[in-house]
């Protein structure tokens, strides 16, 4: 791009960098300016951080663990219906947390179908609280991811190998050898470490299932400290534990490879000559079957339980569910006007990129703390719950969008700036006409994903709220505390509806007339 052309669009790069260089380590200066000394925290609170990071490893490895199967018979077979699964494997976040956590109940619960069958077998029923249930909650939202991952790896593995390997009489085990496992190393420390960061920094998962001095996470400790106590000392510092937890995991992600999430070599089953017996077929399809019941089942339930809820909601789900909307379409346009400002920016100075993948270090939670502990100085912070949640949450889906974003820009300015800049296009107009016809597509998901991020968002809202001031999630989660499960059912299908309407109707803007 030629150096005039940032003479107009540079300023809006520097102004988002600079945001979210003040949100990511401005308010970890915030709180740390209230820490107090390490005797603040109590045995109690340590507790918390060693149940954080065993949490977190160990349903990062049982989501790789059951994933790497799960992948190997997805990328080897054919069976109807494969295609839409992948695709529901692709978009692991768009699920609400509450609404995952509501079909978990439905399903795991104490008067769930696994708990009503193991009473007819005569059988004590499971508890989905504790330890367990966070590490279980985890796994299903993240089972997903890993295997979307991994899939992809074994994807990009060309037919011309495996043909290679038929030729030369390998068998399964020499197949795995020298084909996969290759790839595996490649890629299974990546998705390791960004699904140990994921779990690390989950709120509503360990508020629901969590709780308790055994089962805390240090997102949670910090909800109590701040909410219930109002110990600003305390959060602060378990806000700077939280941060560096975080900035550990980020730092080794970025060490490791992980593999973009396109939809090349996913939908084309590879010739595998080594996997045509029936012993294998069974394996693999059995494999299928599992992964599936697995992550559909708590879906069917929300639709069943919760389809008869929807006509008896209060009148304050609704208003929560219109807050919810005009909080998620604000975080998504801000969201995306900020992350296209700074890929803009980043085509000349790179290191503009990393600031704004910088987020993903942070905790959404950390943030809506120091802003909390900035805001209380000068106004009531709860004034402002809505337009922060949008905020924060926009910053938290940039490095999503701007994985999404940074290649398609450097690819359509790659093919078209020499023309641009001899048709002496610059500035907006170069952005209008050149750019941003190329950019609606991943513009368009992009922002389908960071609405629906926000619609199902359970972390800054908590903190801000006032009672009358809810969210859609925030209110299905007080409808759980009065055990109006009803209610909450119906709502959480509103939610889940309105989350996919969202990101659907984002989606197809990005993809009509692109």
């Amino acid at each position: 791009m030629a150096q005039r052309v940032f003479s107009v669009i540079l300023w809006p790069g520097l102004i988002t960098a600079a945001l979210v260089a003040a949100l990511s380590f401005g308010t970890l200066g915030a709180v740390a300016l209230r820490a107090e000394s390490f005797s603040a925290l109590s045995r109690f609170d340590w507790m918390a951080v060693r149940f954080t990071v065993v949490q977190a490893l160990l349903s990062a490895a049982l989501s790789i663990l059951f994933a790497i199967p799960a992948a190997r018979a997805l990328a080897r077979r054919s069976f109807p219906g494969r295609g839409l699964l992948i695709t529901l494997l692709g978009a692991p976040f768009i699920l609400p947390t509450i609404v995952a956590i509501l079909g978990l109940t439905a399903v795991f619960g104490n008067a769930g179908f696994v708990s009503v069958a193991l009473s007819w077998a005569g059988l004590e029923p499971i508890s989905i609280y504790g330890f367990h249930g966070v590490v279980l909650a985890h796994v299903f939202f993240n089972l997903p991811l890993a295997t979307r991952l991994l899939l992809q790896g074994w994807g990009a593995i060309p037919a011309e190998r495996f043909r290679l390997a038929s030729s030369l009489h390998f068998g399964p085990r020499d197949i795995f050898r020298h084909l996969e496992l290759p790839m595996l190393k490649e890629i299974v420390p990546g998705a390791f470490t960004v699904i140990f960061l994921i779990c690390t920094t989950s709120f509503a998962i360990a508020l629901t299932f969590g709780g308790g001095p055994k089962a805390t996470t240090v997102e949670l400790a910090i909800y109590e400290a701040f909410r219930y106590d109002f110990n600003l000392g305390k959060a602060s510092l378990l806000a700077l534990i939280q941060v560096a937890i975080c900035a550990v995991a980020a730092a080794a992600s970025l060490k490791f490879r992980v593999p973009q999430m396109g939809s090349g070599g996913l939908h084309r089953v590879v010739q595998r000559f080594d996997a045509r017996n029936t012993s294998a077929r069974a394996l693999d399809m059995l494999w299928v079957g599992l992964i599936s019941v697995f992550l559909l089942t708590p879906l069917l339930a929300i639709a069943l339980r919760g389809a008869p809820g929807l006509l008896d909601l209060p009148a304050s789900v609704w208003s929560a569910a219109l807050r919810s909307i005009l909080t998620a379409i604000g975080s998504a346009f801000l969201a995306i006007f900020m992350s296209l400002a700074l890929a803009l920016s980043a085509l000349r100075f790179r290191s503009l990129e990393i600031i704004g993948m910088s987020s993903i270090a942070a905790s959404p939670l950390v943030m809506g703390t120091g802003l909390y502990i900035v805001l209380f100085a000068v106004t009531d912070p709860a004034d402002w719950a809505l337009p922060i949640t949008a905020l924060v949450n926009a910053v938290m889906s940039m490095p999503f969008i701007l994985r999404a974003l940074g290649p398609a820009l450097s690819g359509a300015e790659r093919d078209y700036g020499r023309l641009s800049d001899s048709l002496g296009l610059t500035g907006f107009s170069r952005v209008r006409l050149v750019l941003f016809p190329r950019l609606r597509v991943p513009m368009g998901f992009s922002a389908g994903l960071a609405a629906a991020l926000s619609m199902g968002d359970l972390g800054v809202i908590a903190l801000f709220a006032r009672p009358e001031a809810a969210t859609l999630p925030l209110q299905i989660y007080r409808l759980m505390g009065s055990y109006r499960m009803d209610q909450a059912m119906g709502a959480a299908l509103l939610l889940l509806g309105l989350s996919l309407a969202l990101f659907y109707i984002f989606d197809l803007w990005g993809r009509r007339r692109a």
